[in-house]
């Protein structure tokens, strides 16, 4: 509990002892006024001053200037229980108040903790300690073991562990050596490594996500928008009404008595604070964006949580989303040499498929090409142990006359020697383990529509969207054909109500992100451009991250529905139980606090994402 909730406990506290003092002697006259003024003025002295400081301002109409007028009305019409006990109520539910407000603030606030205090930049034979913001591109850091990764950067030398949670959500240690990219905020475990820095400060994924979290506030929902604009025109309208209610039936209603009809009026503007919505709704959203972050999603504001929860059609791209990114030989058909005989043709070729088929590889190569001839978009031709040696796509098999038999839906790489196809190696740039999961629970969690757009052949495409039973694919497209097509699904919504989610990495991704109602980024190796334009950020790459998020914004939503729900239907009950003087300060109590409490209470729910 933070100092300022101490104290103001200590205060309750206190007053309630006067109350109760008070209350168990039956007091009554100047010495019951004294005890429960006493109880006012300790436990409401803050609130009066806030009030009167508020007005001098020209801000009028807020909960501490109904607090004041009310509780200082009941004292003048001689009720001091109620007026020392609805400041006392009142006080408890600010307590409630700030302790769910800190709690949702620790899941987001404890990810500043990955804000890096120093980097060990080398010079010459020895380190030297500088702040992050002062490394520049290309400098050399040394990250000893329990030390925080202050920039984004390539190893260079070394091995280690790297604890990831941070940033992604998943308590899996990540190891890395030399050529691993690592990325800043992460938590280095046991060895001692050198990294060359490829990122400033200002562009590194801690301070992006840093920037993402500080800025999330700003973007508001309409769902709190709503209530902004509510309560600016709620509450000047039920100190009027509150007004006449004092007023006018004394002056108009034979034997209505002043008292009486003050008393009413007071109980009313003690109902109609409008506590349990302005504090219940931010902090539900707030508590939603805190339970996305704990799981590595980053969504930019509520405005997109609120959105994301309409989600029913969400398109992808295939290659980093989907898929792995990256070539694989998946199968290697023929002579048992096949797969050596095409490395050694590849072997000085950088193309990333002559590098796919030389890692596939794990024994000595035995075969030596000489007289090697590589013709883009064809292939490999060379001598393997004097004999003539062709390694390639059906396009060089095809200029040559060799007979192939041809495979559909993947990258294949055909091997000819002596004019005859002895074999041939299939290529595919696999799933992602979790990319069936992903598209399943959408379908479970009620995403009416999966779609698929890609770069890729109709082959490849058709293949891969079989696999994860994709509703459409739509393949061959190139970067402004996926804006275009984009706009048709768009224009196929059956209602405004309806949100399209975008899930893309690349820098071909942007625009898309962008048109998209709501647009995810692949976030660890996804492209600054993508991330920057994109409202939701997954830190591990994990397409079925996407049903995590929907998920949470669903829950918080939810949650945020009921409490409007709950506090109108509660404050209009009582407001009008109030105004026909049956309801009595004590239920106004319940209906202002008690109500904001149990908001409040629910509000923190959307902190709980275990399940999620």
């Amino acid at each position: 509990m933070s100092k300022k909730n101490k104290k103001n406990l200590k205060r309750i506290i206190i007053a309630a002892a006067f109350f109760a003092v008070a209350a168990i002697t039956r007091m009554e006259g100047s010495t019951a006024f004294a005890m429960y003024f006493a109880a006012f003025v300790i436990v409401g002295y803050d609130v009066v001053i806030g009030a009167v400081r508020n007005i001098a301002n020209g801000q009028i109409f807020d909960e501490n200037f109904l607090m004041m007028i009310a509780t200082i009305g009941a004292f003048i019409v001689g009720e001091y229980p109620e007026g020392a006990a609805v400041m006392m109520f009142f006080q408890v539910g600010e307590l409630f108040q700030d302790y769910a407000v800190n709690k949702s603030r620790k899941s987001i606030s404890s990810l500043m903790d990955i804000r890096p205090d120093f980097a060990n930049v080398v010079s010459g034979d020895t380190t030297v300690k500088t702040d992050p913001y002062d490394v520049k591109l290309n400098d050399i850091i040394v990250v000893n073991p329990g030390e925080r990764v202050p920039l984004d950067g390539i190893v260079i030398s070394g091995t280690s562990t790297l604890d990831t949670s941070a940033l992604t959500g998943e308590s899996l240690p990540r190891e890395v050596q030399e050529n691993s990219e690592i990325l800043s905020g992460c938590i280095n475990i046991n060895g001692v490594i050198k990294v060359k820095v490829t990122k400033e400060y200002g562009q590194s994924t801690v301070n992006r996500i840093l920037d993402l979290v500080e800025n999330a506030s700003n973007k508001k929902s309409k769902s709190e928008k709503f209530i902004t604009k509510f309560a600016k025109y709620y509450t000047p309208a039920v100190v009027v009404f509150a007004l006449i209610l004092a007023i006018v039936p004394p002056l108009f209603i034979k034997g209505a008595m002043w008292q009486d009809w003050v008393y009413r009026a007071l109980t009313f503007l003690v109902i109609s604070c409008p506590c349990a919505l302005v504090i219940s709704v931010p902090l539900s959203f707030f508590g939603g964006l805190g339970g996305a972050s704990s799981k590595g999603v980053l969504i930019k504001g509520s405005n997109y949580l609120e959105t994301l929860a309409k989600t029913n059609i969400v398109v992808f791209d295939k290659t980093g989303t989907l898929t792995k990114g990256k070539f694989d030989v998946v199968k290697v058909n023929g002579s048992e040499n096949t797969l050596e005989i095409a490395s050694a043709a590849e072997m000085h070729s950088s193309h990333p498929i002559a590098a796919c088929i030389k890692n596939a590889v794990t024994t000595d190569i035995e075969f030596k090409a000489e007289n090697v001839q590589e013709k883009a978009g064809y292939g490999v031709t060379c001598d393997i142990n004097n004999v003539k040696t062709l390694v390639g796509n059906s396009k060089l098999m095809a200029e040559n006359n060799i007979k192939i038999e041809e495979v559909v839906g993947s990258t294949v790489v055909y091997v000819a020697q002596n004019g005859v196809c002895i074999g041939s190696i299939v290529i595919e740039d696999t799933l992602k383990p979790d990319a069936k999961m992903a598209v399943k629970g959408l379908k479970n969690a009620g995403v009416t529509k999966t779609v698929m757009l890609t770069g890729d052949s109709k082959a490849v495409g058709e293949k891969i969207a079989n696999q994860l039973g994709l509703d459409k694919v739509y393949t061959e497209l190139l970067p402004d054909q996926k804006v275009d097509q984009l706009e048709k699904l768009l224009a196929e919504k059956s209602t405004e109500k309806e949100k399209l989610c975008y899930v893309g990495d690349g820098i071909n991704d942007a625009p898309v992100l962008a048109r998209a109602d709501i647009g995810v980024a692949m976030g660890a190796l996804g492209s600054d451009a993508a991330i920057e334009a994109a409202d939701v950020v997954i830190m591990n790459d994990e397409p079925s991250k996407i049903i995590t998020a929907i998920n949470i914004s669903r829950k918080t939503l939810g949650i945020v529905k009921q409490n409007i729900v709950f506090a109108l239907g509660v404050k209009l009950l009582v407001l009008l139980l109030g105004a026909m003087g049956i309801a009595t300060m004590w239920e106004a109590v319940f209906s202002d606090v008690g109500v904001a409490v149990i908001a409040i209470l629910n509000s923190m729910r959307a902190l709980n994402t275990k399940n999620m």
